[in-house]
């Protein structure tokens, strides 16, 4: 059964398959062919799990669910952006309205 440890043991397993044998391990091969390869790669899990949600059963949505969140996580890995960077933003968020977090961003 998964734990809060999970994604932790993930965020491990993908930083220390980073620079392995292409051949050998996927994550090596997304972050060969480049971080525009992994954004695509996420994107495809992202729409995969749209449809997941609207049209497929309850494992299946899982499937996707746990596909996006290894890519963004190979993402984050890629770009140096450790999970617990984004886990604080989540904690610095909370109790807060999602209208008025929004509302707080500076408007490009």
């Amino acid at each position: 059964m998964s734990s809060p440890d999970s994604l932790a043991r993930l965020e491990a397993t993908i930083a220390a398959r980073r620079g392995a044998d292409p051949d050998s391990s996927y994550v090596a091969k997304l972050n060969a062919r480049g971080l525009g390869k992994i954004a695509q790669k996420l994107g495809e899990e992202a729409t995969e799990t749209v449809i997941a949600a609207l049209t497929q059963d309850r494992k299946e949505l899982v499937g996707e669910a746990a596909d996006l969140i290894f890519h963004l996580m190979v993402l984050l890995g890629a770009k140096d952006v450790p999970l617990a960077e984004v886990l604080a933003e989540l904690d610095r968020r909370e109790g807060t309205s999602g209208i008025a977090e929004k509302a707080s961003r500076p408007r490009d």
